[in-house]
């Protein structure tokens, strides 16, 4: 297992070990580096679909006002 050192506020510091007294700090230190690492997995593919969206938007042809209104309004009672 690897030993990681960062520096934080110290008002950080004493808040984050009267929430977690009793528990295994290194374990909630962990968790929550998971966490922030599949977050920012998230985010890198909610990037990289819109790019997709985007770039595949480019590509369609365009609908005039008309033609979307008439997609909008077809089959509607």
């Amino acid at each position: 297992m690897a030993t990681v050192n960062f520096s934080v506020p110290d008002d950080l510091k004493d808040e984050f070990n009267a929430a977690f007294a009793a528990e295994n700090k290194s374990a909630i230190i962990a968790e929550l580096m998971r966490r922030a690492i599949a977050e920012r997995k998230r985010l890198r593919q909610r990037a990289s679909a819109i790019e997709a969206l985007l770039h595949l938007r480019q590509r369609m042809p365009s609908a005039t006002a008309g033609e979307i209104r008439k997609a909008r309004e077809a089959g509607r009672p």
